[in-house]
C-alpha cells in the first residue's frame, strides 16, 4: 500500500496576543494558557511541533512570567522566553504578546494568528 502524500514540514511563525484586566499572577496564568491553548488548537499543532516561544508582556504587568503557563501546558523542554515589550506612547496595556516557532505542514497563508479580547484590535489584518 502506498505511503499517504503529507505536506512537507517547514519552519513556521505564529503570532498572538491577549490583553488582560489587571496584573495579578493567575489573571497572566489564566490569559497565557488560553492564548497558547488556541494558537494549538487553530493550527492542528502538537507540543512536539513548537521548536520555541517568546513572550512578551507590557511594562505594566509584572505578577508573573507568561512562560510558567506554557510549562503548566506541558511545554517543559521547548526553550521559552520572556521578554519586555516597547514602551510606545499610546500603545495598548496590559498585553501578553507570543511569537512561537513550530514545524508544520502549513503553508504560510494557512497559519492562523490568535489575537484574544482586546488584543484583536491590534492586528485585525491578521486574525483570525
Amino acid at each position: 500500500m502506498p505511503e499517504p502524500v503529507t505536506a512537507p514540514r517547514r519552519v513556521r511563525a505564529v503570532r498572538g496576543a491577549v490583553q488582560i484586566d489587571v496584573d495579578e499572577r493567575e489573571e497572566i496564568l489564566s490569559a497565557t494558557r488560553e492564548l497558547v491553548t488556541e494558537v494549538i488548537s487553530r493550527n492542528g499543532l502538537h507540543l512536539d511541533d513548537f521548536i520555541s516561544v517568546i513572550f512578551t508582556s507590557t511594562a505594566d504587568l509584572s505578577a508573573e512570567f507568561p512562560a510558567v503557563a506554557a510549562r503548566e501546558l506541558g511545554m517543559g523542554d521547548v526553550p521559552l522566553m520572556c521578554a519586555r515589550e516597547l514602551e510606545i506612547a499610546g500603545s495598548m496595556p496590559r498585553v501578553i504578546r507570543l511569537m512561537a516557532h513550530v514545524e508544520t505542514g502549513l503553508a504560510r497563508a494557512e497559519v492562523q494568528h490568535v489575537y484574544l479580547r482586546g488584543a484583536v484590535a491590534l492586528r485585525r489584518d491578521i486574525a483570525q
